[in-house]
């Protein structure tokens, strides 16, 4: 609102209302704080954007407000008042009426506090908005913008707001009076793309109460998932989906929700009006109803143990309980069991179980602690219904350290007893397989783990020792062996920041996943690392495929597996297959794969879907440099150069000493026609490259951008023979599409046995 109309609008309320400030402000139009003069008493004043007072008119806006004025609800926010600023038509005519102040706050700001509300709540909430538009409904009324924003939540009560700019249901809601096709014609559209049942979207001449049940569905959604169940960067891309993308479950983000909410809600968001609930009590009736639906699969993340001992070193020791009882639960087919990256976040948790579990998308959560004293350890377990926060089975373990092995596998046990999780004779068996002999060597790969686990190369080297000084104690210690492999692999790969040359690691961690195999050919682990190798090193790609599958039956429960296996698909151009895989590994470890997944939508050429996903991901944590860097080629690749540019060198920023980073924002640089500042990144590496190593693979970004085909193809080709940084995915990459049909590219491909 401009500055005269908001002076023609105090001038026009004097006497009545005093405007202190403004409150809120939406699509249709702008709320004030206010003191109401004559009552004394604050109300809220919302006034029409001008061009919709415009084009609704007075005449129009005092029959629906009078209608409005006759609700009378315990969930509605009532009408005081209403009137014109102005002139009506001229311009600068205002529309505006008054409501009660509610001290408590909207439904979004709770949102954007919690992200996700308990089951119970988010039904006794949408239970009360919808008790508020059956009655409406009964008077002729639908609400046509049913949102987070327009319910209010005051001592424990929703109510419902904006009834101002109703519709009138059925016979009287149809669009024949020519003030909706205006509405169209001026851009003006009566609701929110979000939430916007299709018939509305589609400018249907008739609407009922039915539309007011698919916002409602769509409130409720985001109320158990964080998110409203169509996204999209723009309205446009919003309103397609609802017509063109299959109805999305609820279940898939939040596995906890009844079967019997995941349907109802599933039914209200029904395209065809017809094939929804006829109104929302009905709605509420099936959210209620009993759950006749297939049993939940059972779900657990188990969270950090507490270190509860004298020596706060004993901190690894901790984690490497924790990280144990998480390995031995994932080798059960039939749980869902949440890796370790996701749980570790809630070490310092601040957050409620309930909490936790509807953030980790779980029913049930291990907590517990350890106290260690000599040579003597104390562990208590306790499993917790996350949602109804009751106790399920609790433990207390008071033994000689040497019998740790023997209450992980208890705990395990119990857990999978607990829920009802079926095990297999060979599921059992592994699960109660000792990794060594040793309590020394265990603590030693313990400390190995907790070091490697901080994914630097200082900490990555630091843990390697560990694990080597494990097995010179038990040289049969497959688990130790692997963790060198695992480390190395990762080095090699490109967790060094480009720092230590591949081909050496490589060679280490073959050495090591061979010996870990040759003491125990059953460790899902150690046949992880192996594919890994075998197509990033070999290009053996059946060969790590069929790792993989041997893996993922021995470890079922394994993210990473699921993760690294999407990455060979990925180098293949199976799109489908790739995304399922990192899906599933985001299912297993939400806090963490998520940017694996928009890099997957990126690599297929589904761009706008790769911008959704990266934006979630920054959303969730907005300084990780690869979240931003997928962010930023999503918004190049979407047409949007300066977004682009800015995420891209916002990546490099924060991680300085990564070449990859720097050497993308080149090619970016290249790309969008700033050929200096790409020339300047390339002195860069290239000065770089005289005091550390750095990878071929990163000064091929640069040349391609700058169009120098043939020095690109130098570089690649060096990289191919370091097996330096991600070469193993240049058939898939978006990176090098100008290289394709260069004869060398085609050549370095069947190299890589990709054609």
């Amino acid at each position: 609102m401009s500055l005269l109309q908001l002076e023609s609008l105090s001038s026009a309320l004097a006497g009545r209302y005093a405007i202190e400030r403004e409150i809120g402000r939406g699509g249709m139009a702008t709320v004030y704080l206010a003191d109401d003069l004559k009552h004394r008493r604050k109300v809220a004043i919302k006034v029409l954007r001008p061009e919709l007072s415009a084009v609704l008119g007075r005449e129009r806006f005092d029959r629906e407000i009078q209608i409005v004025a006759g609700l009378n609800h315990p969930h509605i926010l009532p009408l005081y008042d209403s009137g014109t600023a102005g002139q009506p038509g001229s311009g600068a005519g205002l529309l505006w009426f008054t409501m009660p102040y509610v001290r408590g706050e909207s439904l979004r700001q709770k949102l954007s506090r919690e992200r996700q509300l308990p089951i119970d709540q988010a039904i006794a909430i949408v239970r009360q908005v919808a008790s508020a538009l059956d009655h409406a409904h009964a008077h002729g009324l639908i609400h046509p913008d049913i949102k987070p924003e327009n319910i209010l939540l005051y001592e424990g009560e929703a109510m419902v707001s904006d009834f101002g700019i109703a519709l009138g249901g059925g016979e009287a809601g149809k669009r024949g009076s020519g003030e909706e096709e205006r509405l169209t014609g001026t851009g003006i559209m009566l609701g929110t793309p979000a939430y916007m049942s299709p018939e509305q979207a589609a400018g249907e001449r008739t609407l009922d109460a039915r539309t007011d049940v698919y916002s409602l569905a769509c409130v409720l959604y985001e109320l158990l998932a964080g998110e409203p169940p169509y996204t999209g960067v723009t309205a446009q891309a919003m309103i397609a989906k609802r017509f063109t993308d299959p109805i999305p479950r609820v279940r898939r983000l939040r596995a906890t929700v009844p079967q019997a909410v995941d349907q109802a809600i599933m039914k209200a968001l029904a395209t065809t009006p017809a094939d929804r609930f006829p109104s929302a009590a009905a709605f509420v009736e099936a959210l209620t109803a009993p759950d006749s639906g297939q049993p939940r699969s059972p779900s657990v993340a188990v969270l950090p143990f507490r270190n509860l001992s004298a020596d706060p070193e004993n901190e690894f020791f901790a984690d490497g309980i924790t990280e144990d009882v998480i390995a031995q639960l994932s080798k059960i087919r039939s749980l869902k069991v949440i890796s370790r990256t996701s749980v570790m976040q809630f070490k310092n948790r601040e957050q409620s179980l309930r909490e936790i579990g509807a953030t980790l998308q779980v029913a049930t959560l291990l907590e517990g602690s350890v106290r260690r004293a000599g040579d003597r350890v104390r562990i208590v377990a306790q499993l917790i219904d996350a949602e109804a926060d009751q106790h399920l089975w609790a433990e207390t373990y008071d033994r000689r350290l040497t019998d740790i092995f023997a209450i992980q596998t208890d705990v395990a046990l119990q857990i999978a007893s607990a829920l009802e999780a079926e095990l297999s004779p060979g599921e059992r068996t592994r699960i109660r397989r000792k990794p060594t002999s040793d309590v020394r060597a265990y603590q030693l790969y313990l400390q190995g783990r907790y070091c490697y686990s901080r994914y630097t190369e200082e900490s990555m080297r630091k843990g390697i020792e560990y694990f080597q000084q494990a097995i010179a104690i038990d040289p049969d210690y497959a688990l130790a062996h692997t963790g060198v492999a695992l480390a190395y692999a990762e080095l090699a790969a490109g967790a060094s920041g480009g720092l230590l040359k591949p081909d050496l690691a490589f060679q280490e961690g073959m050495e090591a996943v061979n010996k870990a195999l040759a003491l125990d050919g059953e460790l899902g682990e150690a046949h992880s690392v192996m594919a890994l190798l075998k197509f990033t090193h070999d290009f053996d790609w059946a060969g790590a495929e069929a790792e993989f599958k041997l893996a993922l039956q021995l470890n079922p429960g394994a993210a990473d597996i699921y993760d690294h296996y999407g990455w060979l698909c990925g180098a293949q151009e199976r799109w489908d297959e790739a995304l399922a895989l990192g899906k599933r590994a985001q299912e297993l470890d939400p806090l963490v794969h998520r940017v694996d997944v928009a890099t997957t939508l990126l690599r297929a050429g589904r761009y706008h879907e790769a911008l959704e996903a990266a934006l979630r991901c920054v959303e969730f944590e907005p300084d990780f440099p690869r979240g931003r860097s997928t962010l930023g080629w999503a918004y190049l690749k979407s047409g949007m150069p300066e977004q682009g540019l800015a995420e891209l060198e916002r990546a490099a920023a924060l991680a300085p000493d990564v070449t990859m980073y720097r050497a993308q924002l080149g090619q970016a640089y290249a790309m969008t026609g700033k050929t200096a500042n790409a020339q300047e990144v390339l002195r860069q590496l290239e000065q770089l490259s005289q005091e550390r190593y750095v990878s071929p693979y990163h000064m091929a970004y640069v040349y391609t951008g700058l169009g120098e085909a043939d020095r690109a193809m130098d570089f690649l080709e060096r990289a191919f023979e370091e097996r330096a940084g991600y070469v193993h995915g240049i058939k898939g990459s978006f990176l090098f599409t100008t290289l394709h049909s260069h004869p060398r590219f085609q050549a370095l491909l069947r190299k890589m046995n990709l054609v």
